[in-house]
Formats: structure tokens, sequence, C-alpha cells
């Protein structure tokens, strides 16, 4: 029997892929212990056990940033955490860590390296984060969800999905999904949405665009966020939700999507072969233009920075490629290109390599 420890959290973008590589694994081995490291303040604290994990603990310890108090006692702290992790595996007997990025990531891969065990990295963003770059220096293997990802070694895996992404065949689904929506599946549809807590500029600019876009002929399913004060105008043919907890069937429905690009977003829109168009956030380290970058070269998608998303920019560029249908076909095929559904399984067999498995 197998002992994982998979280590990771803070946010989705570090919690979903890790969940999706844990839930193949106990499919494959249920007899296997799979462990997961996390802080108490990240959303692995909710969403791990929730899932039917073992979540264990350590300290959230910020690499600093500036020379101030917090970075005089950062030494101290990385050490104390590190002493957690050697902990965990010591007593349970981990075999491998896997870790995801994210807080909780870097004392697990100095740990593990203290403890002499394997570790494997996977990086989701294109711009990778503090603690990956560290475990990359000396991991067994480095996977990377988009080409030109710089971090040392690493090689294209995909991201781990979700399985109601990884098992939706759309075109089977559509007229569940039409009549999720109030809406009729044979017409096109546009689904524009930023996240779970929406995006201010794309609502903004569809709230100014949105009649050119049934004018077009099109269907609009619009996820506004739940922090929203959109006003629903009532259209026909314009489904707004301030959150939709069926994205399958949001994906299945729609013949093109305008959203931000995380990189779990970028990756299922890819995934699943869907043209986009992607609205960058313009708050961080630019990681979101970085994400859309490999779908944009590829021919997949169309990149429009924040600032110069507006309803007017919605009708010089979005609409017409509502009407241009063979453009909008050939962005279909590119996506095949640089999305793949087969993320989860090629981490997996990153692990199996550590471990020293023959395929």
């Amino acid at each position: 029997m197998t002992t994982y420890l998979l280590a990771g959290g803070g946010t989705a973008g570090h919690v979903n892929p890790l969940l999706a590589v844990a839930d193949a694994l106990r499919a494959r081995e249920p007899e296997a212990e799979i462990l997961v490291l996390g802080t108490r303040e990240g959303l692995e604290a909710r969403l791990v056990p929730e899932r039917g994990y073992e979540l264990l603990f350590v300290d959230k310890v910020p690499f600093p940033r500036r020379p101030d108090r917090a970075a005089a006692a950062f030494p101290a702290r990385l050490r104390r955490a590190i002493a957690q992790v050697r902990t965990h595996i010591r007593d349970r007997g981990v075999e491998v860590v896997v870790g995801f990025g994210g807080y909780a990531a870097a004392p697990a891969y100095l740990a593990a390296r203290r403890a002499r065990i394997p570790v494997v990295v996977h990086e989701a963003n294109a711009k990778p984060g503090m603690a990956n770059a560290l475990g990359a220096r000396r991991a067994a293997a480095v996977g990377v969800a988009f080409e030109g990802t710089p971090i040392r070694g690493g090689r294209v895996v995909g991201m781990p999905l979700r399985r109601e992404i990884v098992d939706l065949d759309r075109a089977a689904r559509r007229a569940d999904a039409a009549a999720y929506f109030g809406l009729d599946a044979d017409r096109p549809t546009l689904l524009v949405f930023g996240g779970s807590l929406g995006a201010q500029r794309l609502n903004e600019a569809f709230a100014d665009a949105w009649r050119d876009v049934l004018d077009a002929g099109w269907q609009l399913v619009h996820v506004t966020g739940e922090r929203s004060e959109l006003t629903d105008p009532g259209a026909p043919g314009y489904a707004v939700r301030r959150y939709v907890d069926r994205m399958d069937l949001a994906f299945a429905l729609c013949d093109l999507i305008v959203s931000r690009a995380g990189a779990a977003t970028v990756s299922e829109i890819s995934a699943l072969g869907i043209p986009a168009v992607y609205v960058p956030y313009a708050v961080g380290n630019g990681e979101q233009a970085l994400n859309a970058a490999s779908a944009v070269r590829a021919g997949a998608a169309v990149l429009i920075p924040d600032a110069e998303f507006t309803g007017d920019r919605i009708r010089s560029e979005v609409v017409p490629l509502l009407a241009d249908e063979t453009r909008r076909e050939a962005m279909t095929r590119a996506a095949a290109s640089v999305g793949t559904r087969n993320g989860t399984e090629n981490v997996i067999a990153m692990i199996d390599a550590a471990l020293g498995r023959v395929a």
C-alpha cells in the first residue's frame, strides 16, 4: 500500500487539481493512503475534508517580500514548518510528495528532500509561483499546464481537471443544458463569465452590448458573479445568473466564450475545444495573460486587454466573430492542439515514474 502526501492550497487554482489527482489515485488504488497537506487558513481547510480526505496541517509561512520584522522571523518559522512536515512524513510513512503550489508546498518540498523521498511538482500557471520554483530544483519530475512555463525541468502535462469536465459530451448534453438555462438548443450561444465573484469589467461591457449579441442572432448566458449589481433585463434569449453550480452545462450549451484567463478556466475551455475571447485580469503579476498566450498563439482564442474591454470593443471584435462561422470552426480545431483532458493521468504517470514503477 502506497502512502501519498499531496501538498498545496490557498486558492481553488491549487486545490482543484490536487483533488482531481487525489480522486484518480483513490479510484485506482482504493487501499492507498492519500493524505493532503494544507494550512488552516486556505480553501483546502473546507474542500479537502468535504471530499473525504484526511488533511494534515502545516503553519502558513509567507515568503518575505520586504526587509521587515516578518522577514527577520521567516527563517525560524520556515524551520518550524519543515519540522512539522517531517513529522507527518515519518509518522505516516509517506513515500512521495506531490506538490501543487501554495503555502503548504514549500515546506513539504524541503521536508521531503531531507527525508530523501521523491517530489513531484505540478505548476498550473504559466508564471510559476515561488514555492513550485523552489520545489522544481530537485524534483523527480515537474509538470506544467502551459507550454513555455519557465520552470526547471518542466514538461507539458496539462491540467488535472474535474471529472464533470473530463467526461463531458457537449453534443449529448446540449438539449439538457438549454433547458437548464431556459434557452433554445438550436440557436448559437455566447457564454460570459468572470469566475465565482464575477468580473466588473465584463459585466459593465455586456450591460452596454447585450442587445448587439441578441441582434446578431445569438443567445447569451451571462454569469455575473454573486456580488454583481447588474440588473437582469428579462429579455428572451438572455439568461442572467449570479452563480451557476453546473458549469458543465454552461460549457455544453455555448459556442463561444468570453471570460477571464485563470489557469483552470483556460485549461477547461481548451480541453473542451471551445473558441474563446480572453480578458485577462489586470491585477497581479500578469499570469492570466500568460495563461492565455498558448491558446492565442495557436489561434484558439483572442485576447483583449482588460482596460480596452468595453461595449464598443464587443461590437467591433466579438460581434463580428459571432457572424464568422469559418473562423470559429478554425479556432475550435486549434483548441485541440493546446488542450487536453488527460492532465490527471499525466501527473499520475509522473508520480509512478518517481516511485520507480514501470508502465
